[in-house]
C-alpha cells in the first residue's frame, strides 16, 4: 500500500479451503466434478458494460475451471469462485447462476473472511488459488494506490483431480 485513503479501503481476504470445508456433505458430492465457465465479459456485464469489441470478446471468451480444486502442495480442497464465474457447464443459466451466488454467500461469510485494514507501506500476501479477495468502498476522491505482483506456475485447474 503506498498511498491509503483516510477512511476504509480495505481488502477483505476470503478462504475458500475453510469455506469447502464447511460445506455439507451432499454439497460436497454436487460441487466436486463440476466446471464453471469464468468470463470478464460476465463480470463486467453484471456492472452493466456491455459494449466489447470483437477483439474483446476473443480475449475474454469464456474459460472453464473447476469448481473444486485441490492445492498443489498441501492437497486440500477448496473452492474456485469469482465474480467472473457465469456458469456451470451442463447447466441452464438461471440454475447455474443461482447455484454459483448461494456458493459464494455461503464463502463469504464473516467466519470465512479477513479483512485488511490498510496501513502505508503494508504489503500482504496471499494464495490466489485459494482466496477470493475483494477491496471495500471508500472515497474515491482519495488516493487508494495499491501495487500488486502475480506469480504463477499453474495450468489449467482442468488438469487437476479433486
Amino acid at each position: 500500500a503506498r498511498q491509503i485513503p483516510d477512511a476504509d479501503g480495505n481488502t477483505e481476504f476470503a478462504d475458500m479451503r475453510a469455506a469447502y470445508d464447511a460445506l455439507d456433505e451432499r454439497t460436497k458430492r454436487e460441487v466436486h466434478d463440476l466446471i464453471c465457465l469464468h468470463s470478464q465479459i460476465f463480470s463486467r456485464g453484471i456492472l452493466g458494460f456491455t459494449d466489447f469489441t470483437d477483439e474483446e470478446r476473443v480475449k475474454w471468451a469464456p474459460v472453464r475451471q473447476r469448481l473444486v480444486r485441490r492445492h498443489p502442495t498441501t492437497g486440500r480442497l477448496s473452492l474456485y469462485l469469482a465474480s467472473h464465474a457465469g456458469g456451470i457447464e451442463g447447466w441452464p443459466v438461471p440454475e447455474a447462476r443461482a447455484f454459483l451466488r448461494d456458493l459464494t454467500e455461503h464463502a463469504t461469510q464473516r467466519q470465512f473472511v479477513y479483512a485488511h485494514v490498510w496501513r502505508p507501506w503494508d504489503l500482504v500476501m496471499w494464495d490466489n488459488r485459494v482466496t477470493m479477495h475483494r477491496a471495500r468502498r471508500y472515497d474515491h476522491t482519495e488516493v487508494r494506490d495499491m501495487r500488486r505482483t502475480t506469480l504463477t506456475n499453474e495450468v489449467s485447474s482442468l488438469e487437476q483431480a479433486p
